[in-house]
C-alpha cells in the first residue's frame, strides 16, 4: 500500500489510506483506528512516520484522540452552517430540528476595550455587556461564544433574558431589528481550558468566527467571538461566478 519510489512522503500516503478507509466506510464515525504499532507492522515504516500521519488527521479534524483510550474517527455528520443569512445559534439549531441550549459561563458589565469600542462605534470608556456561553445542540457542546452588547442600546438586558435567545429578545422586546453582519473565519486550536469546556482533546482544531452584527438603521449592536468545534461544524456557501 506504500509506494516507496513515489515522491509523495510516506506519512502522507498513510494519511490518504486512512481517509480512504473512512470514505469507503471501512471505518465509521466513532470507530477506533488501528494502533501505531499495527500501522508500523503493516507498512514497515517507523512509528514516527505513522504518528505524523495520525496527528495531521487529528489536527484537520478527521480523527480525534481520547487520552487513555486511543484514536477514533470523528463524527463525519457535521452540522452544516450557511455563510449566507444572519441568524442566532438558537434559531439555527431549531431550524435543524435540534434542541438548542446554553451554559452561562459569565454575564458581566465591563468597560469596552479598544477593539470592542472600535467595532461597536463606542467611546473607549462606554460600558458593554460581556456574555460568555457554551452553546449546546442536543446537550452536546458545540461552541464557546463571547458576545459584547452596548449597554446604552439594551440597558435592561439580564442573564435570564439572554438564555432563550439573545437575538429574539433584542428584536421582539427591544424593537431593534437586525439587518446584516460582517464576519471572519480563521483556523485555530483550543487551549487546555477551552478543550475542557468543549469536551475535546487539548490542541484540537477549531473554527474561530468573529462577527459584528448591525441593525437596520446601520448601527452596530453586537460583536461576537465564537470558537466552533471543527469536528462537528462546517460552513457552506454558494459562490456565483462574477
Amino acid at each position: 500500500m506504500i509506494d516507496r519510489k513515489s515522491p509523495v512522503p510516506m506519512y502522507y500516503q498513510i494519511e490518504q489510506y486512512i481517509e480512504q478507509l473512512i470514505e469507503n466506510r471501512n471505518l465509521k464515525s466513532g470507530d477506533q483506528i488501528p494502533s501505531e504499532r499495527e500501522f508500523t507492522d503493516q507498512f514497515h515504516v517507523s512509528r514516527m512516520t505513522v504518528r505524523q500521519a495520525v496527528m495531521n488527521l487529528v489536527h484537520s479534524g478527521v480523527l480525534i484522540r481520547i487520552k487513555g483510550k486511543g484514536t477514533f474517527v470523528s463524527d463525519q455528520n457535521k452540522i452544516e452552517k450557511s455563510l449566507l443569512g444572519l441568524n442566532g445559534f438558537s434559531e439555527d439549531m431549531i431550524s435543524r430540528g435540534m434542541k438548542p441550549g446554553s451554559i452561562m459561563l459569565s454575564f458581566t458589565r465591563v468597560c469596552a476595550s479598544v477593539k470592542v469600542a472600535d467595532h461597536l462605534a463606542l467611546d473607549e470608556h462606554d460600558d458593554v455587556f460581556e456574555i460568555k456561553r457554551t452553546r449546546l445542540a442536543d446537550d452536546e457542546p458545540m461552541a464557546i461564544e463571547t458576545s459584547y452588547i452596548p449597554v446604552k442600546m439594551v440597558p435592561n438586558l439580564t442573564e435570564e433574558q439572554v438564555s432563550p435567545s439573545l437575538y429574539q429578545y433584542i428584536e421582539r422586546q427591544c424593537g431593534l431589528p437586525f439587518d446584516h453582519a460582517i464576519q471572519s473565519i480563521e483556523a485555530s486550536v483550543v487551549t487546555a481550558e477551552e478543550a475542557k469546556v468543549l469536551d475535546i482533546p487539548k490542541g484540537s482544531p477549531i473554527l474561530l468566527i468573529e462577527r459584528c452584527s448591525y441593525l437596520k438603521n446601520g448601527c452596530p449592536i453586537e460583536l461576537t467571538k465564537s470558537l466552533f468545534r471543527a469536528d462537528r461544524y462546517k460552513f457552506m456557501a454558494t459562490l456565483p461566478r462574477e
